[in-house]
């Protein structure tokens, strides 16, 4: 056994036990403690049996003790405040220049705090987004770290060691930032997760009610798209199960309570996007789909009382089909171009220098929103770094109009037969909304000003004059102040 050890993690649930072992297996001598000790023993004698070079520890003095300065602890827990706890813990026992990780699920407002806090105390903190689920933390996950610039010659290697690579060879892991820009990336990254999920499921429900398709045509289209421009981990296992059965010979799916949970980073990059001013419609209906999916009892008394149409879609099955396919990809199109827009003001607020074309490349392998389609993001962004939208890159311009057709079929479709679809919907309100040169908030504005003198511009002055109209004839000149919330 080596005398210390490389990196030390604290946090043996799965995440944190299958990094270690990913750590452990790329060479690294890890040390590792968990606030429940019985954990350290349990991991030792089943996942770590036989493995020297991970150091188990049970005590904190203990875990400091084992590692290599400058010493780097990474933590797996909690987010919240659970992570300030076992900071305050680790602090005693570290000296100036130590490092402290945080690799769970964090709010990047606190990852900001934190940073700043630590590095008053000389102590460098990195806030780093890990994607991939169990298995891609144990075979390579997407890394996203963020927070003092300082620490990231002491966990690159590590980190891009440990990592999935694409097909050239590079790591899905670099420097997003500093401050909590890491765990924003993440966050977006888990709201365009959620976004992703809720369009498949949409589409499923659209083939399997709509045009009553059987779980084992389902599989097939699903294994098909898999093959395409869809190619992504989300479909593929959606693909595996379509054809897993119960006990019984049926689909286990349909015994699955229809009732989503969920963790918020969705939440998260809804409530951003509302502080910043940014449509991300998209994925703000996912997180609502999911809250009104919780809605089971109400929902099922509802079903009861309320009528609409029969959740039946008539017509030619491979073309239906077909434009559900293609009204998938043009949303999820879309939820990237809405995700891009949020990380690029955030940017902007925050003093990030983010690296678009790298993100889409940390994104392209390990993580649970792995495409193919990412390596087109990286391209557009690699083209032309300056590009304000996704949307207006030469070859999604060009596929989102191969898909306009297929996708107002599609929507039109679940309209009329009562299936909700919000997230491709509200997708395709947005690129209308995006597309036009005129929207009716002209009489938005004049609505605002009438009741209550908030002012407005014109068209035929200059932007940033603002002019107000006695609508009434009784309400006086005098005008609200202006501003944008």
């Amino acid at each position: 056994m080596k005398d210390k050890a490389d990196i030390g993690l604290i946090g043996l649930a799965v995440m944190g036990q299958n990094l270690v072992l990913n750590m452990n297996d790329h060479g690294y001598t890890v040390a590792v403690y968990n606030r429940t000790v019985s954990k350290v023993d349990e991991f030792m004698d089943d996942a770590a049996r036989g493995r020297e070079t991970i150091i188990p520890t049970r005590s904190m003095e203990e875990f400091i003790s084992t590692l290599k300065r400058p010493r780097k602890v990474m933590l797996m827990v909690k987010a919240g405040n659970v992570v300030d706890i076992f900071i305050d813990q680790i602090l005693p026992h570290l000296e100036t220049g130590d490092l402290i990780i945080d690799g769970g699920n964090s709010h990047f407002p606190d990852t900001e705090r934190r940073t700043r806090e630590l590095q008053e105390k000389g102590i460098i903190y990195i806030g780093t987004g890990v994607s991939g689920g169990e298995e891609g933390a144990r075979r390579g996950p997407s890394i996203m770290p963020g927070g003092n610039p300082a620490g990231w010659e002491y966990v690159k290697g590590i980190f891009q060691n440990i990592s999935a690579k694409v097909e050239n060879g590079e790591a899905c892991c670099d420097w997003v930032g500093e401050g909590g820009a890491g765990h924003y990336v993440k966050m977006v990254h888990n709201g365009i997760e959620y976004g992703d999920m809720q369009m498949i499921c949409e589409a499923y429900d659209i083939l399997h009610q709509g045009l009553n398709l059987s779980y084992d045509e389902l599989y097939e289209i699903f294994r098909e798209w898999n093959t395409g421009e869809l190619d992504s981990y989300l479909i593929e296992i959606t693909r595996d199960i379509m054809k897993t059965k119960d006990t019984d010979g049926l689909p286990l799916v349909e015994k699955i309570l229809d009732k989503a949970g969920q963790k918020g980073t969705g939440k998260w990059t809804g409530i951003s996007s509302l502080d910043l001013g940014m449509p991300v419609t998209l994925i703000v209906e996912a997180v609502y789909a999911r809250c009104l999916s919780a809605l089971k009892s109400e929902r099922v008394e509802a079903s009861r009382i309320l009528s609409g149409p029969e959740k039946r879609i008539d017509g030619k099955k491979k073309e239906i089909i077909e434009d559900v396919k293609k009204a998938l990809l043009a949303s999820k199109i879309v939820s990237y171009a809405q995700g891009y827009m949020l990380m690029n003001e955030a940017a902007k607020e925050y003093g990030w220098n983010l690296n678009y074309g790298g993100i889409a490349l940390m994104w392209r392998g390990g993580c649970i929103i792995r495409s193919a389609f990412l390596g087109k993001i990286k391209e557009a962004f690699d083209n032309n770094g300056g590009l304000a939208n996704l949307l207006l890159d030469p070859y999604f311009a060009e596929v989102i109009d191969s898909c306009q057709a297929s996708w107002r079929r599609t929507v039109a479709r679940a309209v009329t037969s009562g299936i909700p679809a919000p997230a491709m919907s509200s997708a395709l309100s947005f690129f209308d909304g995006y597309r036009a040169e005129k929207l009716p908030a002209n009489l938005l504005q004049a609505q605002r000003d009438y009741f209550g003198a908030h002012t407005y511009e014109r068209v035929d002055e200059p932007e940033g004059q603002f002019f107000h109209t006695n609508w009434t004839g009784t309400g006086g000149n005098v005008s609200s102040s202006t501003y944008q919330a």
